[in-house]
C-alpha cells in the first residue's frame, strides 16, 4: 500500500472492497469517471448511498506533511465526531488524485466491533495460519478446533489432535503427537514426542519424551531424551535425566534427578521449607524410589540407592544404599563387588 500511494500523484489512497455484508462500513462515493470523490459514513449514509457495495474499509495511506496541514481544518460531524475520512472531500475539492486499492478477500476486512465479529475475525485467522501448517507437511485432525498461534513452529510429520492450544514462543518437532485437550505456551517440544491431554508452559522436551495423560509441566521443567511422565504427573524448575520415568501422581519440584531413575507414584519432593523458602532435591542416577516416597529438602539420594514405600526421607541417602520408614533410615548398602 505504501508502494501505491508512493505511485499516486494525490495525498492519499485507502482500502476499499466490494460486499454483500456492509454493517459499520463507511461507502465509498464515486464520480461518473470512476474516481473516488468522498466516503460517508454508515450513520450519516441516505438510503441510496446505504445500497453502495463498495465500503472504505479504514485502512489509509496519507502524505504525512499534507495530512497534518489539513487535520485542523476538519469540522466535527452531527455526533460531534470528526472523521479521518472527511479528507478525502478536502482533497478532491483541492483538485487532487485519492488512490483506491480493493481488496477481494473478506476475511481481510472483517470490522470489529462486537464480540461475535472478534470471533468471527479469529475464526478466519486461524483457518489461514491452520490450513498453511497442513500445506507444510502438519496433521491436523480437526481444523476448526485446533488452536496454534502465529508464533509457533511445527517440524513437518507432525499430528497435532482436537482441542490443542499451542501458544507463544513454542516450537514443536517433528513425528510428534500433540493432543488431544492439551495447552503448549512458551514451550520447545524435540522430535518424535508425545503429548496427551496435558498442559506445558516454559517447559523443555528433549527427543522421545512422553508426557501424559493429565500431566503438568511448569516453568523450568526439562525432560532430557526418553523421559516418561504418566497420568498425573507434575514438573517443575527441573531436571529429569535420560530415560528417567515417572509414572503416575507425582510431583517433581526444584529437583535434579539422574539417568534411568525410577519414580513410584505418590512421589513428592517436598521442596517449600518451614522457613518458607525453597529448597533442592538431588537424585542420582539410576536410583529406585518406592511409591509414597516423601523427599524433604534440601536433601539427596545417591547413585542406585532405593527408598521403601512411603518413605519419609529428610537426610542425605548415600549411593548404593536402602532407607526405609518414617523418618527414613539406612538399612542397607551394597558394596561395590555386588554391582558386579
Amino acid at each position: 500500500m505504501v508502494a501505491r500511494q508512493r505511485e499516486n500523484d494525490g495525498p492519499i489512497s485507502i482500502v476499499t472492497a466490494v460486499a454483500e455484508h456492509q454493517r459499520g462500513f463507511g461507502r465509498v462515493l464515486r464520480a461518473e469517471d470512476g474516481s473516488v470523490q468522498a466516503v460517508v459514513e454508515q450513520a450519516d449514509a441516505t438510503a441510496e448511498q446505504r445500497s453502495i457495495r463498495e465500503l472504505n474499509v479504514g485502512v489509509y495511506c496519507f502524505d504525512s506533511a499534507w495530512m497534518w496541514d489539513e487535520l485542523s481544518r476538519l469540522q466535527p460531524s452531527t455526533s460531534g465526531e470528526y472523521y479521518l475520512t472527511d479528507l478525502i472531500g478536502v482533497a478532491v475539492a483541492q483538485g487532487l488524485e485519492v488512490g483506491a486499492i480493493a481488496v477481494e478477500d473478506r476475511a481481510e476486512i472483517i470490522g470489529i466491533n462486537t464480540r461475535v465479529h472478534l470471533a468471527e475475525a479469529e475464526a478466519a485467522l486461524r483457518e489461514r495460519i491452520n490450513r498453511g501448517w497442513m500445506e507444510c507437511g502438519v496433521t491436523l485432525l480437526d481444523p476448526a478446533n485446533t488452536y496454534i498461534a502465529a508464533s509457533v513452529q511445527i517440524g513437518a510429520d507432525t499430528t497435532v489432535l482436537p482441542n490443542t492450544h499451542l501458544q507463544g514462543a513454542t516450537s514443536v518437532g517433528s513425528g510428534c503427537s500433540i493432543g488431544p485437550n492439551s495447552v503448549v505456551r512458551d514451550s520447545a517440544i524435540g522430535d518424535r514426542c508425545r503429548v496427551e491431554c496435558s498442559v506445558l508452559e516454559q517447559a523443555t522436551l528433549e527427543e522421545d519424551v512422553d508426557v501424559g495423560p493429565f500431566g503438568r509441566l511448569r516453568a523450568g521443567a526439562h525432560l532430557a531424551r526418553g523421559v516418561h511422565v504418566g497420568n498425573f504427573g507434575e514438573v517443575k524448575n527441573s531436571y529429569l535425566g535420560p530415560q528417567v520415568k515417572m509414572g503416575h501422581f507425582s510431583y517433581v519440584g526444584d529437583a535434579t534427578v539422574g539417568a534411568r531413575t525410577n519414580i513410584g507414584a505418590g512421589t513428592v519432593t517436598c521442596n517449600y521449607g518451614m522457613d518458607r523458602k525453597k529448597h533442592r532435591t538431588e537424585i542420582g542416577e539410576d536410583v529406585f524410589i518406592g511409591s509414597d516416597t516423601m523427599m524433604v529438602a534440601p536433601v539427596s539420594i545417591g547413585a542406585r540407592a532405593r527408598t521403601g514405600a512411603g518413605s519419609v526421607v529428610t537426610r542425605d541417602v548415600p549411593a548404593d544404599s536402602t532407607a526405609v520408614g518414617v523418618p527414613a533410615r539406612v538399612i542397607a548398602r551394597r558394596s561395590t563387588d555386588d554391582d558386579g
